[in-house]
C-alpha cells in the first residue's frame, strides 16, 4: 500500500511552525503580516522545488499547480487549508492541510502518476479572521461571496487595509479569484476537538460543519460612582452584558440541542475599579449544524436585547459581522474517506464539524468534504495544540488514496 513521505511531511511542519515565533518563542502568523510572508515565501519555495506551477489571485491566495497538456482542460481538483494563524499559535491548525496537499502531490508525481485532471495545493488568505474580519475571508472571495474590491478594502484590528498590506508583502496577486472552479475540494484538518481522541478513531469523515453567527452587542449605560449609587438606581452597562452571557448559557443547557454560545470578547468603558460602566461592547458567537436551531437561536439572542435594556434602563444595539449557514459535505467523497480508512485499518466516524473552515466556503461552488485527525486534549489556537505523528501520517495518507481514486477516474 502506497504511503507519503512521514519525514518530508512533519519536518515541513515543524519548520513552517518556528516561523513568526517572537523571543518568548510564541507563534503568531496574523493575514498580511511580515511573518505571514515568511511563511508564504516558504511555501511558495517549496511548491516551486516540487516542480508546481504557482499562482497567486488578488485576494492574495496561494495555488500550486500540478497539470500537463493532457489535462490542463479539465476542472481541477483542489486540496488545501491556510497558514495564517490566532495569536500564540499552535503549528498544525491549517498548516498541516496545506502541506499534506504538497506532500500528496509530491508522492503521486515521484510515482509517476499521471492524473487525468490538474491537482492543485491551495493555501487561502485570511482564514482566522484574528486581524481582518470575516474569517475565512480568501476562500470566501473566491467563491463570489465577497467582491475582490470589499475584501481590499478590509479594515483590520490594527487600523491597516487589506489590499495595502497584501502589496506591501509581495502578495498582491493578477488572477481573479475563482479563476478556476475545482471538480471537487478535499481539506485534511486536525479536528480541534476532543472527540476522536477521546473515542478512540484514528479518522474522522467529515459530513457536515456547523453555521455560524457572529454579532457585536453595544449596550449604553451611565457611568457613576461604584460606592455612592444604589444598586436599584444603576443604568449598569456592565451588568447587562454578563446577563446576555449567562441567558445563553442556561438557554442552551435546557435545549438540550447541539448549540453552541460564546462570548468571546468584551470591553468596558471607562473600564476602572471603582466606575459603574457606562458602556459595554462584546461579541457573540452562535454556532448550530442545523439551520433552522440557528436562526432560532439569533432570535433569542434579539428578543433577550431588548428584554434587558428594558429591565436594566440601558441602550442596545447589535451588529452582524459575519453569518454563515450550516453545510452538508459530499456524501460521494465521504464514502471515499470511509473506504480508505478501513482499507488501511484504521478506526473512523462520521462526525460535524463545529469550526469554520475553508471548504465550507468552496462547498458553495464544488462538491467538497474534510478529513480530520485526533487533537491531543481536544486544544487547538493554543501552543499546546498537538496531533501525533503517526495521526498526521495515517490523514495524510487517506488524502492520498481519495486524491488517486479522484485522478484517476475522473
Amino acid at each position: 500500500m502506497q504511503t507519503i513521505n512521514a519525514e518530508r511531511l512533519i519536518a515541513r511542519i515543524h519548520e513552517l511552525g518556528d516561523i513568526g515565533r517572537d523571543p518568548q518563542a510564541q507563534l503568531t502568523r496574523l493575514a498580511a503580516s511580515d511573518n505571514d510572508k515568511a511563511g508564504r515565501d516558504r511555501l511558495v519555495a517549496w511548491l516551486h522545488a516540487a516542480g508546481l506551477e504557482v499562482a497567486v489571485d488578488r485576494i492574495g491566495n496561494i495555488f500550486g499547480i500540478w497539470r500537463d497538456e493532457r489535462n490542463a482542460g479539465e476542472a481541477p481538483l483542489m486540496l488545501g487549508s491556510h497558514i495564517d494563524t490566532v495569536i500564540n499559535a499552535g503549528v498544525y491548525d491549517g498548516c498541516y492541510g496545506v502541506l499534506a496537499a504538497l506532500e500528496v502531490i509530491e508522492t503521486l508525481k515521484e510515482r509517476g502518476v499521471e492524473p487525468v485532471r490538474p491537482v492543485v495545493a491551495a493555501a487561502f488568505t485570511n482564514e482566522e479572521g484574528v486581524r481582518y474580519a470575516p474569517d475565512m475571508l480568501g476562500s470566501l472571495t473566491y467563491v463570489g461571496g465577497l467582491t475582490v474590491e470589499a475584501a481590499l478594502a478590509t479594515v483590520g484590528t490594527d487600523g491597516s487595509v487589506l489590499g495595502e498590506e497584501l502589496e506591501r508583502i509581495g502578495y498582491a496577486g493578477t488572477a481573479e479569484p475563482g479563476f478556476a472552479k475545482p471538480h471537487a475540494y478535499l481539506e485534511l484538518h486536525i479536528e480541534q476537538g476532543p472527540v476522536l481522541e477521546r473515542e478512540g478513531f484514528t479518522i474522522g469523515a467529515v459530513e457536515n460543519l456547523q453555521g455560524i453567527s457572529w454579532q457585536r452587542v453595544t449596550i449604553d449605560g451611565v457611568a457613576n460612582h461604584a460606592g455612592t449609587t444604589p444598586m436599584a438606581m444603576r443604568c449598569d452597562a456592565g451588568l447587562a452584558a454578563a446577563r446576555v452571557g449567562l441567558f445563553l448559557r442556561e438557554h442552551i443547557a435546557r435545549s438540550n440541542a447541539p448549540s453552541v454560545a460564546t462570548v468571546g470578547t468584551m470591553r468596558y468603558e471607562p473600564d476602572a475599579i471603582n466606575v459603574i460602566p457606562s458602556r459595554a461592547v462584546f461579541t457573540v458567537d452562535l454556532r448550530d449544524p442545523d439551520e433552522a436551531r440557528l436562526s432560532a437561536l439569533e432570535a433569542v439572542l434579539s428578543e433577550l436585547l431588548v428584554r434587558i435594556g428594558t429591565e436594566e434602563g440601558v441602550q442596545i444595539s447589535f451588529e452582524r459581522l459575519a453569518r454563515f449557514q450550516p453545510v452538508d459535505f459530499d456524501q460521494g467523497i465521504v464514502e471515499a474517506i470511509e473506504t480508505s480508512t478501513k482499507r488501511r485499518g484504521f478506526k473512523t466516524r462520521r462526525m460535524t464539524s463545529g469550526a469554520g473552515h475553508d471548504a465550507q466556503m468552496i462547498a458553495r461552488i464544488a462538491p467538497s468534504a474534510m478529513i480530520f485527525v485526533p487533537s491531543r486534549d481536544g486544544i487547538s489556537h493554543n501552543p499546546r495544540e498537538h496531533t501525533e505523528p503517526d495521526d498526521l501520517v495515517a490523514g495524510a495518507n487517506v488524502l492520498l488514496d481519495v486524491v488517486e481514486g479522484v485522478i484517476g477516474r475522473g
